[in-house]
């Protein structure tokens, strides 16, 4: 029952709670500005057409205003184009409805003193909120209540109605406006802002692996650009030297087999140097990526007294620490993540990262990553275990024995 909201990330948890505060809107404005129509009406008189009109016409206009939230929200979020003509309409209809109920309060055909300035109120307030939420500068919802404001009071008065009265409508529309288009304001600007960050979690993430893709594609030009174009030329000048048939040719190949094997040998070394990863390295670099991220991220480790970890679990682990920490930032929705190591007495390591926020089911087909982890650390007799482990917590566990640490206990 509750997988529909764990599973999504913290922008789709917000935009889930906006959207769903604004549909509460239609009921909130049918409740508190419709019903009060229709009690007061009953209460007065008994002829109920004229209210009951109203209260649909409130009803309708409530379900208009929702429709424009809906869609205007939708266009926050960047999924779709500004609702321009919706929010005309709207704003059309609204006018049209708050001039016939003046005009019906003017022509004493609403006896009832409260059933007018509440319709009016209820029609421009609610009319206003969604209107900021079709705006993006503050200068411009800044102009909405005084709009709606001055619009009503002027009606007022042209509709002979007095200057009491107009005052009155002047300041209640002017207050109720001022109320809903600074809280449909906030919440636009809050859902756009959770959205821009979680894309740019998602950038940071990309930008981390396309950087280390050219730092690679660098270092590798480096060592084989010049290498390779000394054995294109060594390679031309043997074969102009076959073709006349000199003997010097196959010392110019003996060079090219020369050249060749060291070039093997050095990319092995750049490859060895990608492959082997530093673990103080990678658990630092965790906790800024993680902590950079908006997480809550606290890394326990310590060398053990007297010795350290050999080289190649060193490498494994921080292939681990590395792997962990994309999967965080790519999948589920974490605030918290912790990193901790362990030597034990029987002689193991032991490597934990934990993160909440994890979803029940993976968004995608499953990657090659745990299984590349797994091949690692069984050349080391290790092992890799990985899975939810309850209340939205996903933990990577890696331990790999070391009889060198016996007798040693480190808790990072």
């Amino acid at each position: 029952m509750t997988g529909w909201w764990k599973n999504r990330s913290s922008a789709g948890k917000v935009e889930l709670y906006t959207r769903w505060s604004f549909h509460l809107f239609v009921l909130i404005e049918i409740t508190s500005f419709g019903l009060p129509v229709m009690a007061s009406a009953a209460e007065k008189s008994s002829d109920l057409a004229l209210p009951f009109s109203l209260f649909l016409l409130l009803c309708a206009h409530a379900v208009l205003c929702g429709v424009l939230s809906s869609t205007a929200l939708t266009w926050v979020v960047g999924r779709r184009e500004r609702p321009t003509r919706l929010a005309v309409t709207t704003a059309s209809l609204t006018a049209a409805a708050v001039l016939g109920v003046l005009a019906l309060k003017a022509a004493g055909k609403i006896g009832v003193p409260t059933i007018a300035p509440t319709l009016v109120t209820g029609l421009t307030c609610f009319t206003a909120g969604s209107l900021v939420l079709c705006m993006r500068s503050v200068r411009s919802m800044r102009y909405v209540a005084p709009a709606a404001a001055a619009g009503t009071g002027v009606t007022v008065l042209a509709l002979g109605l007095p200057a009491a009265h107009a005052l009155g409508y002047c300041v209640g529309v002017l207050a109720g406006c001022l109320f809903f288009s600074a809280t449909c304001g906030f919440s636009a600007w809050l859902l756009r802002i959770v959205h821009e960050l979680d894309r740019a979690r998602e950038d940071q993430a990309r930008l981390a692996v396309a950087e280390e893709r050219l730092r690679f594609g660098r270092d590798l030009h480096d060592v084989m650009g010049r290498n390779l174009a000394v054995i294109a030329l060594k390679s031309e000048l043997a074969i102009q030297l076959a073709r006349r048939e000199r003997p010097e040719a196959v010392e110019q190949m003996i060079e090219v087999q020369r050249i060749a094997q060291e070039s093997q040998r050095e990319v092995r070394d750049v490859v060895r140097g990608y492959r082997e990863a530093d673990l103080s390295v990678e658990l630092e670099g965790a906790r800024g990526v993680l902590s950079a991220a908006g997480m809550d991220c606290r890394v326990d480790f310590r060398a053990p007294r007297g010795t350290e970890l050999p080289a190649e679990v060193q490498s494994a682990l921080g292939w681990v620490v590395r792997e962990a920490t994309t999967n965080i930032l790519r999948h589920g929705d974490a605030h918290r993540c912790l990193i901790r190591l362990t030597a034990a007495e029987a002689g193991s390591v032991t490597l934990v990262v934990e993160n909440d926020g994890a979803p029940e089911a993976p968004a995608g087909p499953p990657g090659s990553g745990l299984a590349g982890l797994r091949e690692r650390l069984a050349a080391l007799d290790g092992t890799l275990q990985a899975g939810l482990v309850g209340d939205g917590r996903f933990r990577l566990l890696a331990e790999i024995p070391d009889r060198r640490l016996q007798g040693l206990e480190v808790r990072a």
